[in-house]
């Protein structure tokens, strides 16, 4: 499958970066990435692991992070459209196209 990333996704990454370097240092700011990088790339070849939820949308929790992203499927293609921490508003970023 390719991959699509909605343009907001890569400053939703950079500021969780940010923060992790912030607070820990750039060790945890390259491990969530690496885990985030990892979640990606688990989507894109096995998309069906992750249940179809409301509007098309299939939720990716990272494991060892606080954080997941959506996504959804078109013909061959996943495009991610948001990366959000797990408390923030259920509806945050579904409305993105």
């Amino acid at each position: 499958m390719n991959i699509v990333f909605h343009p907001r996704v890569f400053s939703e990454v950079d500021l969780i970066m940010r923060y992790y370097e912030e607070v820990a240092g750039s060790n945890l700011a390259d491990e969530f990435y690496e885990e985030f990088r990892n979640c990606v790339r688990l989507a894109a070849n096995s998309p069906q692991l992750f249940s179809e939820k409301k509007r098309g949308f299939r939720r990716v929790n990272l494991n060892r992070f606080p954080y997941n992203f959506l996504f959804r499927i078109k013909l061959d293609t996943i495009r991610i459209l948001v990366v959000r921490h797990n408390a923030r508003k259920p509806s945050f970023g579904t409305f993105r196209k």
